[in-house]
């Protein structure tokens, strides 16, 4: 239940870690720009008098936003699975890609999770490992670890690790395969359960904010000119959102000025196109929010 003498909004992000920078400059990109990002400051304000920032650990998240400590949340879905915690989640923020897999040395011979019966698997995930392997019914013993876990099994206290993977280059280094993938994870923002109805109207504003910047990702707007008898060569070069834009230019009644959303690895080649097809004057700009 939510903390109804609390005034503000509370969004729970990251204090740490990988993604802690990407999701502050995500928030500010959507316009919710805070006062202070100190790590070192428990709780910041916002340019938004209603909404305020919890800096907290990743893991811890989900439980302050189940409780009510925090109306949203910023975390991985990883996080969200190792607490339980019972909290909806709103929207997908497509960073911070990783995959929960189970490894074990390449020397060990074993290349099924049904081959670790009986031995010992270290893991930052307790709760996500223990039910993976109890939901096959292998009886594994757990070993908490909070940190380096690729290490365990040279130091002789683990068989197998349940580990974070995004790149998979650590596991290459330390000589282990993948012998199973359990969970694909990325960055989700997550929401009080009882905060959804009480909170609903800036929670849907918070969340169009941020989906505005994932939808802007990877696009530009290009703005040109182009004479009217040029016109129907341009549209089928320019690919675009709905179709290009096209307007009247008030200064000389024989060009028009188009406008359109592209993706920005096709830029390169399209300015060449759209030049030969009749085209000038063509601006490339950046976009950080596209409400669609």
């Amino acid at each position: 239940m939510t903390d109804e003498t609390r005034e503000h909004l509370r969004l729970a992000i990251p204090n740490k870690g990988r993604i802690s920078d990407p999701i502050i400059e995500l928030l500010e990109k959507g316009g919710l720009h805070l006062h202070s990002s100190s790590s070192r400051k428990l709780i910041a304000p916002t340019c938004d008098p209603a909404v305020e920032v919890l800096f907290a650990r990743p893991i811890d998240i989900p439980e302050y936003v189940a409780n009510g400590a925090a109306d949203l949340g910023i975390t991985g879905r990883d996080m969200v699975r190792e607490r339980g915690a019972s909290v909806t989640e709103i929207l997908d923020l497509k960073m911070g890609g990783a995959t929960l897999v189970l490894a074990v040395p390449e020397e060990s011979g074993i290349r099924a999770p049904e081959e670790l019966a009986g031995k010992r698997i270290a893991t930052e995930f307790p709760h996500t490992t223990g039910e993976y392997f109890r939901e096959r019914g292998i009886d594994v013993s757990l070993f908490p670890v909070s940190g380096a876990c690729e290490a365990t099994p040279y130091l002789g206290v683990a068989d197998a690790i349940v580990d974070l993977s995004s790149s998979g280059t650590t596991l290459k280094t330390n000589h282990l395969i993948v012998i199973e993938e359990i969970l694909r994870s990325t960055t989700v923002l997550i929401g009080n359960n009882a905060a959804m109805q009480e909170r609903r109207g800036k929670i849907d504003e918070i969340t169009l904010a941020l989906e505005s910047v994932i939808s802007a990702r990877g696009k530009c707007y290009l703005m040109m000119n182009v004479q009217r008898d040029s016109l129907s060569e341009v549209k089928e070069v320019l690919p675009g959102l709905g179709g290009p834009t096209v307007m009247d230019v008030a200064s000389d009644g024989s060009l028009v000025a188009v406008h359109a959303v592209v993706d920005e690895e096709r830029v390169y080649q399209l300015i060449t196109r759209l030049r030969n097809a009749g085209a000038r004057d063509i601006l490339v700009m950046p976009i950080d929010r596209l409400i669609r």
